[in-house]
């Protein structure tokens, strides 16, 4: 085999493995994965049984994740007595970037480090901040890639007062 046919076969392998991991992210209509599975680090809430869930994706570095917090901690505040859950889930390396982003934008809502980022991998995440916003079964219901101001949160409040009804 001469190396040129190594090299297209090579890469064709690649893009066909780009492709898979693309493929395999999740979408709208699919069930959440566990994710108590994930050997997060942080304590999840004990049940999300029956509740709407903000799965939100950010890092230390995204500054429209800055931007993202207070919204969130609004959403958190307004509907959490309605059955809203907001779990906030960061891919940090270093625990000390997320401390020291928390420091400067708290968070009234739940946050984990997903430091080894499976659970980043397993849903396809490309952007920070990405959002899923699960029905009270666990479902996929919206998703959302980054994060644009007031138009993302009004958004989110439509979402959640869809599922909420």
């Amino acid at each position: 085999m001469n190396i040129s046919l190594l090299k297209k076969l090579t890469l064709a392998a690649m893009f066909a493995a780009a492709i898979s991991t693309a493929q395999a992210a999740l979408k709208v209509g699919d069930s959440f994965p566990d994710l108590a599975g994930f050997k997060l680090e942080g304590k999840l809430p004990d049940s999300l049984k029956g509740k709407v869930v903000i799965v939100d994706f950010w890092a230390s570095w995204c500054q429209p994740c800055k931007e993202s917090f207070p919204a969130m901690n609004e959403l958190q505040k307004k509907y959490a007595d309605k059955g809203l859950v907001i779990i906030a889930v960061n891919e940090d390396e270093e625990s000390s970037d997320m401390k020291d982003f928390l420091k400067d934008n708290a968070a009234t809502f739940t946050v984990v480090r997903d430091a080894k980022q499976k659970l980043v991998g397993e849903a396809g995440i490309q952007t920070m901040p990405s959002s899923f916003v699960l029905d009270a079964t666990g479902k996929v219901r919206f998703a959302h890639s980054g994060f644009h101001g007031a138009e993302t949160r009004k958004e989110y409040e439509q979402q959640i007062e869809s599922l909420l009804k």
